[in-house]
């Protein structure tokens, strides 16, 4: 009988998308194999299945639509029909493969949790609570966890939240000039895409030791975008907040917004908090200010609508000023590194934010910038620029193995 290579399932859910990765173990840590994408849950939903084991970016190897019919919209089990779809996809053309682990991405930890976790009823009971501080993610990453159990009841699961790379943010960075009764009761800045910043700081780190210590600006760009302040490689400040809103304009997330823009609309529009909390995190950003024209940047961009221009303008100008403003948090900036999809591969984007900052002695290299090279920063430029891809997949597939002891 062929034994079968134990693999690591890394799951990470969205609202309306599910994506998956497979990895193994080998002696210098994990080894991504495949790499699913299920985008459009409602429905009809795009899969895409892409093979690492030979090129690290992935070869498209697999595609299929899925129907409503088939996710099951109408009973709300798209994530539960989608991931069976992936399941069974690995147990066909994988037969020597064998799911032994699985990691899930889950957004908030909360005060309780600094570090991945292994979950058991416990942890579940308590992120459930944490569920009104991020609505638009903690919902779905806790119910693939409970349908991993149901379908893959003997692989043990562990929760990597990217709440915990921010533990270390100063206290005078992390409260708000609230009555501090509610600061005690856990209001306060906690910041994301923690993960994504592990990444890149370990890559960086693995490029350079000594400008990984330095003061780092990491800019998590896309859909859902944030910036960190990172020194001698601790989080020090962060963009976004008490919730995944706060910060720059995002795909349909505000970002920053005064809060008497809100008792505006609750007193003179009659809106309640449901709808508050619809516009702010559907309505609002690049789809908001381009007047509904888009919430992808592709698409904006495509436009020659002007309010497709004024959301990118926006963006642009919202990312320079943030990164000032961090750089006042550092006290000095010596590395910038763009990241995510927009981060990794607009050029445009990259060099209008470069020059807005020159003033902090940043200087793009065009040549560099438009081959979407590591360091895309001029010679001469006194803070280096890296364009790195993140992967928050294969530092969630690191961490499962460590609480796990297997590795």
């Amino acid at each position: 009988m062929t034994t079968k290579t134990k693999m690591i399932l890394v799951v990470n859910a969205g609202s309306s998308s599910l994506k998956c990765s497979l990895f193994d173990v080998q002696d210098e840590g994990v080894a991504q194999h495949f790499r699913v994408k299920v985008a459009n849950l409602g429905g009809p939903a795009r899969l895409e299945i892409y093979d690492h084991s030979e090129n690290p970016d992935g070869v498209l190897v697999d595609k299929e639509t899925l129907d409503k019919d088939q996710l099951d919209v109408a009973h709300n089990q798209a994530h539960a029909s989608a991931l069976k779809v992936v399941l069974d996809w690995i147990a066909n053309n994988t037969p020597h493969f064998e799911v032994a682990w699985v990691g899930h991405r889950v957004v908030h930890g909360g005060d309780r949790y600094s570090s991945p976790v292994v979950v058991n009823a416990q942890v579940l009971e308590f992120l459930e609570t944490l569920v009104p501080l991020a609505p638009l993610h903690q919902p779905y990453n806790l119910k693939l966890i409970h349908l991993c159990r149901e379908f893959l009841p003997d692989c043990p699961q562990v929760a990597c939240f990217d709440t915990a790379f921010h533990t270390t943010i100063p206290k005078v960075a992390r409260e708000f000039a609230i009555p501090r009764k509610y600061t005690d009761e856990g209001v306060r800045r906690y910041g994301f895409h923690g993960l994504s910043y592990e990444y890149i700081l370990d890559k960086l780190n693995r490029l350079d030791e000594e400008l990984a210590r330095k003061k780092l600006l990491v800019a998590h760009l896309g859909a859902g975008s944030s910036m960190c302040a990172i020194d001698q490689g601790k989080s020090k400040a962060s963009t976004m907040g008490f919730t995944a809103v706060e910060g720059l304009p995002m795909g349909t997330r505000s970002g920053q917004l005064d809060p008497g823009v809100l008792l505006y609309l609750m007193q003179e529009k009659g809106m309640d908090a449901k709808a508050l909390e619809k516009m702010l995190y559907k309505e609002c950003g690049w789809y908001g200010v381009s007047g509904g024209i888009a919430s992808e940047m592709l698409a904006l961009k495509q436009s020659d609508d002007p309010l497709a221009k004024a959301a990118i303008d926006m963006y642009v100008y919202r990312i320079a000023r943030e990164t000032g403003s961090l750089a006042a948090a550092l006290g000095g900036l010596d590395v910038m590194v763009f990241t995510g999809g927009v981060g990794e591969n607009d050029a445009d984007l990259r060099a209008a934010v470069v020059e807005q900052n020159a003033w902090l002695g940043m200087k793009i290299d065009p040549r560099r910038n438009a081959a979407n090279e590591y360091l895309i920063s001029a010679d001469d430029s006194r803070v280096k620029i890296f364009a790195i891809p993140t992967n928050e997949e294969k530092m969630i597939a690191r961490h499962t193995l460590k609480q796990l002891g297997v590795a």
